[in-house]
């Protein structure tokens, strides 16, 4: 009987290894399989965090820095730095690697564009950064910034491909407005885009949407074996934190889910807790009530179970809240923007009193509005604090952006 239960668990065990296998090949590992021929005889600007590993998580930086027919010149770090060490929204210096002795420039820093003296020794700029999918994360801004230093400096750029985490298929969100154009909504795209950073950078070129209408040389190395029905636990492909607070693979699901709702400081979301980004919580909120009332809703692929807490830093930090988390059931289900909204809606209708306008901090109201991408969201959301009066022009341009985005689409 021991016998059989040994062999049992040995199967169970093979099956979960089975499972996580590597189904896809990221950019980095194409381009080590093409022996890195685009980059021959360039001196080679690398754009990078710790996200930028291989299949068997060596950095793209030891990686290009060990090659032999590759000369590796200079660094480039976006927000939280090229080794990851600094804060969400902390500024990033310049320093020197302490591995390769290669000069960092920050793009996180005094200036977020690459400027001339960063780039006059280098003859192409190398991309590789996990996304996350959604507009207001920075990594992509950095790299349309970059494709704009390359045009003005006549420099080529080149995207090491990885998967957007959601999928290539979800989209959600209105196109930014010209008031709202920022880093957290640098260009107008929906808020969840569904494309690859590859296929961004393609539409954001060819569509002339970088500052000025610019263009620059650009060459996307894709990847083999992605389809956009994948999301990130599909790949199989080990998960790195894109920041501290996306610490897991399924992370990404949830950013989008309280992100916007969480730039006011009215309710914790989870950051300053173990589960960042998946929760909603107050002191004031009673947690059953909450639960109820938006299990009620009937939200496709979610489900919401009543939770308790003391964060232990940030929103919240040391009081007791009382809130929902929020359950993912089925990704590409769910409508992971809406969440926030209807969570605003319940909260109104439970606490008439606590409505998130009219007690949220008004000094944050305009970074609510640029990751939104717009001031309507804000402005019609608070005449009567319903989801319904603001859906319509939440969704108005993801079909337009759909038929868009398939000129652009590298992987079926």
């Amino acid at each position: 009987m021991r016998k059989i239960f040994l062999i049992s668990l040995l199967c169970m065990l093979c099956g979960a290894v089975h499972a996580q296998k590597i189904k896809i090949k990221t950019g980095i590992e194409v381009l080590k399989e093409q022996k890195f021929k685009c980059l021959e005889g360039k001196r080679v600007g690398l754009i990078t965090n710790p996200t930028g590993v291989d299949n068997n998580m060596k950095s793209t930086i030891d990686i290009l820095h060990e090659a032999p027919n590759v000369n590796l010149v200079a660094l480039y770090g976006p927000e939280h730095g090229v080794r990851g060490d600094v804060h969400a929204g902390d500024h990033v210096t310049d320093i020197t690697d302490a591995t390769t002795g290669l000069p960092v420039y920050s793009l996180y820093g005094k200036t977020r564009k690459a400027t001339p003296e960063m780039l006059k020794d280098v003859d192409v700029l190398v991309y590789d950064i996990q996304d996350n999918g959604c507009r207001s994360f920075t990594y992509i801004s950095t790299m349309g910034l970059a494709m704009e230093a390359a045009a003005e400096n006549g420099k080529e750029l080149i995207v090491l491909d990885r998967p957007n985490p959601l999928g290539g298929l979800k989209i959600e969100g209105n196109l930014v407005e010209d008031d709202c154009v920022s880093f957290v909504s640098q260009f107008k795209i929906p808020y969840v885009y569904g494309l690859t950073c590859g296929e961004l950078a393609l539409m954001l070129n060819a569509e002339k949407m970088l500052k000025d209408g610019k263009q620059c040389k650009l060459h996307v190395v894709k990847m083999k074996g992605w389809k956009r029905k994948m999301d990130y636990v599909q790949t199989g492909l080990q998960w790195v934190p894109s920041s501290p607070h996306i610490p897991h693979t399924h992370s990404s699901f949830f950013y989008p889910v309280s992100g916007i709702l969480g730039e006011l400081g009215y309710m914790s979301i989870g950051v300053g807790y173990t589960i960042p980004f998946q929760m909603f919580a107050a002191p004031w909120v009673e947690a059953e009530k909450l639960a109820k009332n938006l299990n009620d809703l009937n939200v496709p692929g979610i489900v919401f179970r009543p939770m308790y807490l003391k964060p232990f830093y940030s929103v919240g930090k040391g009081e007791l809240l009382q809130g929902v988390q929020v359950h993912i059931l089925d990704v590409q289900k769910a409508p992971l923007s809406d969440i926030q909204f209807l969570v605003m809606q319940e909260v109104a209708t439970l606490y008439p009193d606590r409505a998130v306008f009219d007690h949220a901090d008004k000094k944050r109201f305009r970074m609510f509005d640029l990751v939104c991408g717009s001031k309507q969201i804000r402005e019609r959301f608070t005449k009567t604090n319903r989801w319904e009066d603001i859906r319509e022009y939440w969704y108005k341009d993801v079909e337009d952006f759909r038929q868009l985005s398939k000129k652009y689409y590298l992987y079926k």
